[in-house]
């Protein structure tokens, strides 16, 4: 963590991946996030990974840094706690995330009635008002029939929920925008981001449409190789699998001097009338490429491959298991400065990342851990909303709000 945002306040009202994360990476870089929850937890309280006390550890590490109040939403009472803590007067409140439905009370025209120049960033799945989430978006961008085995034509879905983070981190940044727009103009908007936008925009970024409209090309399944130049998986001797990379001049020259190929390879491009120093011909000759770099790396075992491509700068790395990853490679645990360990309460004390950038002006912090259902709920109410102790027993009492379990 690192206190560059601090004095900035975020109201959240999320679930799931991208709005959470949003949060998360704007609470570890100090600013004061508030996420207020339905009394009992939300629909994402118990998402699995759980203990076996069925305490979740996806909501835990998607949460740190935050503060929680919980509230009954389903009274007007509580709803009219929260729109008083998102119109709070300063520069640097007045500012609301979500990716839950806002509509009704939390509709952006309904705060702008209680602050004039109220922030709201609204995720949703689609631009036409759908449902949509990562799975499904990835499903209509077309990477699914991108990804997997060349000579299988079903769709392989992608474990890693990239639009949901890409969406996350766009979402924090257009609200250090907006907020940034409002200091200099006093103007506060909405600000709605579609988690299918952030994957049609990253299609036409990376070159998927130009190819299509200009080229009339269409991308196929390329199995493990890279597209566009050099780049596959290989065997070792011993069982080890590794990825190796020859995509700019450097990495191509290194690999050659490291596996002893460089006349191989010039033969190799004559023999194709190709010159394999440019990375599209590398492209071309990738199967023909692949089989003399296997000839040579499955011969030779992983420790004596690392110690060459090392030393001549290959661009490689070692496939590796969840659990070999966070059991044993220092660069997942506390050893890695982004990792502390954290206790986080009912769950335990493990490795929990910051944020991977540090920067050079302030001192970097220990990660925060994630709150307790309500643990904020009081001197929220009293820093805050300036409740005295016998109205916040009042709402206890009545069930408006609630504490820590």
């Amino acid at each position: 963590m690192q206190n560059l945002l601090q004095g900035v306040r975020i109201v959240e009202a999320s679930a799931f991946v991208a709005a959470p994360m949003c949060g998360m990476t704007l609470a570890q870089l100090g600013a004061d996030v508030i996420r207020f929850d339905q009394i009992g937890g939300g629909i994402d309280y118990r998402r699995w990974p759980v203990t076996e006390h069925n305490d979740s550890i996806y909501w835990a590490d998607l949460n740190k840094g935050k503060r929680s109040f919980a509230v009954d939403l389903k009274r007007d009472e509580g709803r009219e706690l929260i729109t008083r803590l998102i119109a709070l007067p300063g520069p640097n409140g007045g500012i609301m995330s979500t990716n839950l439905p806002a509509k009704g009370w939390l509709a952006y025209e309904n705060l702008c009635r209680h602050r004039a120049d109220v922030i709201q960033l609204a995720i949703v799945g689609d631009r036409h008002g759908g449902t949509a989430v990562d799975y499904t978006v990835n499903a209509k961008v077309g990477y699914p029939f991108l990804t997997g085995p060349e000579d299988d034509d079903r769709p392989v879905n992608h474990v890693l929920p990239a639009w949901d983070i890409t969406a996350a981190l766009l979402a924090s940044t257009s609200l250090l925008t907006a907020l940034r727009y409002r200091d200099q103009t006093g103007q506060g908007q909405k600000i709605d981001l579609a988690l299918a936008d952030v994957a049609l925009a990253a299609v036409g970024h990376l070159g998927f449409v130009g190819e299509r409209k200009i080229n009339g090309a269409e991308r196929t399944r390329g199995g493990n190789y890279l597209y566009g130049a050099f780049g596959r998986d290989f065997v070792c001797a011993d069982g080890a699998r590794v990825m190796v990379m020859a995509i700019s001049p450097k990495m191509w020259s290194g690999l050659l001097a490291a596996t002893g190929l460089k006349d191989a390879m010039r033969a190799l491009g004559a023999r194709l009338g190709l010159d394999l120093d440019q990375e599209g011909d590398r492209y071309r000759a990738r199967r023909d490429i692949a089989d003399v770099l296997q000839a040579h790396i499955g011969t030779r075992a992983l420790g004596e491959l690392a110690g060459a491509f090392d030393a001549n700068g290959v661009c490689w790395g070692r496939y590796q298991s969840m659990a070999d990853l966070i059991d044993h490679d220092d660069d997942c645990s506390p050893a890695n400065p982004i990792y502390h360990l954290v206790e986080q309460p009912d769950i335990g004390t493990y490795p929990v990342p910051g944020q991977p950038m540090h920067f050079g002006a302030v001192e970097r912090q220990p990660a925060r851990r994630a709150p307790r259902l309500g643990e904020h709920t009081d001197e929220i109410l009293a820093d805050l909303l300036g409740l005295s102790a016998g109205e916040i027993g009042r709402l206890h009492d009545q069930g408006v709000v609630a504490g820590p379990r």
